[in-house]
């Protein structure tokens, strides 16, 4: 009798081969359809013997692909007639363009092993040929062995499921992957060891969407995309000062986080792709410090070389943010674990596809109510049940949440002595006798965070978050910014005509240092005037855009740090350009 961890574990193995089954269709704002397919048959295979095994899953796998994009052949030949967005109808020839996969199933779709790269042809250093690898397939399907089915790694798959679909280049459609290809940067404990690396990200100071690894990296026990990228926005600032042959290592790891935000850009110019072909070369120069360091024994890796392809695939398609593997990783949890966990757990594939539809049936019974509603509520509206809503929903979240905060209620000083004493402002605040500080603020600012709501723990310590201020006209170019730390916001009487709208009081740091040779990150210090912290009071407005400080740590951490007190416990701190693509780009517009 099976253990109950084992049936688990077997059912949890058996719902990961699951691939996806039925077609549905998505339109992007770009006015293409996005096809994606849920569940594919992937079933033990028994009947083959451990040899062929692996290779009949694969011709399976094209054979129901090839059904799925059976009306494609048509369509792309002959046309079909489709009502477009100007309500006109038009001939329409629909075309298999891009295909969306991560590094394994594209060496499935490409025919070829698991060690090739799916787009390049090894022998002539070219993009493959849909023609020649069909050629070269059609002869050992008849037994004549070429040469060039071993030396192109190809599988015996004769006959793949693009072979007939018009207008398309199988090899040209995949699309970069950032997902698998380029959030990858664990290799750092490698170099700085587990222990060192954990309590530098322990007292790391907070900042609004980041996520602070409490307890270190070292006890992630399985590492995802998500994991990679959260490391990625403080990976250089950790970094300085913690490896040895610091300044090679640390312009490997620049190099690496440059290429992954440049590629991660939502709209490129010549500037864009320049750097992003830079940084591979300044990665490709400088990549054999790795090897001395024991990192990694070669650099022959099918997915290293993938990278080298962003560029062509950008200028063909368009940014990368349009086509990542995230988008069905996250439909995974919705068409398969979600609707597992609705079954009985018997027999649940059956189950899981009935619930699906009742689900999609619901959906579009909701979608039709909606819309017949609103329509009797305002006849001149007209609605389009091909809009894209759930994109416009997620783009509206992320505006709001990258944008605006509540600003928390605060335990304010109360007369002007206090402030004196407590930030040594006497000389910038003499005059403002009978100051008036209000006790919440609601703002739209990224500045600070929501205080504790009903059933958090009570007595969190209050932050003071990093902004940059500009006193004069605005510009991209960082060195126009200065960094100050956000006190206290708040409005003073009318009667003080101090201009209108909120104020408020800041501390300021040392105007931006030339970057770091060996990070690229430009460095601030603590302002102070007569031994005293320089502070002063200013417009709400001139607040640009919230930033974020990493501290000079240096090769060891000192045991009272945390990531609460970091930022009055050091002077010395890294100006965080990677903390967000706003930033980056800020930071690369000042080069």
């Amino acid at each position: 009798m099976q253990q109950p961890g084992v049936a688990k574990r077997l059912r949890s193995r058996e719902i990961k081969q699951m691939r996806r089954a039925r077609c549905c269709t998505k339109k992007s704002k770009s006015g293409c359809e996005i096809l994606s397919t849920r569940y594919l048959p992937a079933g033990k295979l028994d009947c083959f013997t451990s040899d062929a095994h692996s290779l009949a899953g694969y011709r399976l796998f094209h054979h129901c692909m090839s059904l799925l994009l059976k009306p494609l052949i048509a369509a792309g030949r002959n046309g079909v007639e489709m009502v477009c967005t100007d309500l006109l109808i038009w001939q329409v020839f629909p075309i298999l363009a891009a295909y969306v996969a991560d590094f394994l199933e594209q060496c499935l779709v490409a025919c070829c092993k698991e060690n090739q790269c799916p787009k390049w042809d090894p022998l002539t250093s070219m993009m493959q040929d849909p023609e020649v690898t069909k050629y070269i397939l059609e002869k050992q399907k008849n037994g004549q062995h070429p040469i060039q089915f071993d030396d192109n790694g190809l599988c015996a798959i004769f006959n793949p499921f693009w072979e007939n679909l018009p207008h398309t280049n199988i090899f040209l459609a995949f699309i970069p992957d950032l997902l698998h290809q380029v959030h990858k940067v664990k290799w750092c404990l490698e170099i700085v060891g587990e222990d060192e690396m954990d309590s530098h990200f322990k007292v790391m100071p907070d900042y609004p969407g980041l996520w602070h690894f409490k307890k270190g990296i070292s006890t992630v026990r399985q590492w995802t995309g998500t994991e990679h990228r959260e490391m990625q926005h403080i990976f250089i600032g950790l970094l300085a000062g913690a490896v040895p042959k610091v300044n090679q290592v640390l312009v490997v790891a620049q190099a690496i986080l440059d290429f992954s935000y440049y590629a991660q850009l939502r709209m490129h110019t010549v500037d864009s792709l320049d750097g992003l072909e830079s940084a591979l070369v300044v990665f490709h120069a400088n990549k054999d410090i790795l090897q001395e360091l024991e990192v990694c024994d070669h650099f022959n890796i099918p997915k290293l070389h993938q990278i080298s392809h962003f560029v062509k695939s950008i200028t063909l398609f368009g940014s990368t943010n349009g086509f990542n593997t995230e988008l069905p990783k996250r439909l995974h949890i919705d068409f398969t674990k979600d609707t597992y966990h609705a079954s009985n757990k018997c027999d649940y594939e059956e189950q899981m596809a009935l619930w699906l539809q009742r689900q999609e049936a619901i959906f579009l019974r909701k979608r039709s109510q909606s819309a017949t509603a609103s329509s009797h509520t305002d006849p001149n509206h007209e609605h389009d049940l091909d809009s894209d809503s759930d994109t416009e929903i997620e783009e509206f979240l992320l505006i709001t949440s990258s944008l605006h905060m509540v600003l928390p209620c605060f335990s304010l000083p109360s007369n002007l002595s206090c402030m004196s004493t407590c930030h040594a402002t006497t000389s910038s605040l003499v005059h403002m006798t009978g100051l008036m500080f209000i006790d919440k603020l609601s703002l739209l600012l990224p500045l600070i965070h929501m205080p504790p709501g009903p059933g958090r723990k009570p007595g969190t310590p209050a932050r003071f978050d990093m902004a940059l201020i500009n006193d004069g006209v605005r510009t991209l170019n960082l060195q126009t910014f200065e960094v100050a730390q956000v006190r206290v916001i708040f409005n003073l009487p009318c009667q003080f005509q101090f201009g209108s709208g909120p104020l408020a009081y800041i501390e300021w740091f040392t105007p931006l240092w030339e970057p770091d040779p060996s990070c690229g990150l430009c460095q601030v210090s603590r302002l102070t005037c007569q031994l005293q912290q320089n502070a002063a009071v200013i417009h709400l407005d001139k607040i640009v855009h919230p930033c974020h400080l990493i501290p000079k740590l240096g090769p060891s951490v000192d045991p009272g740090w945390t990531s609460v007190n970091v930022y009055e416990m050091i002077h010395d701190f890294y100006l965080n350009t990677f903390i967000d693509l706003e930033t980056f780009c800020i930071s690369t517009c000042s080069v």
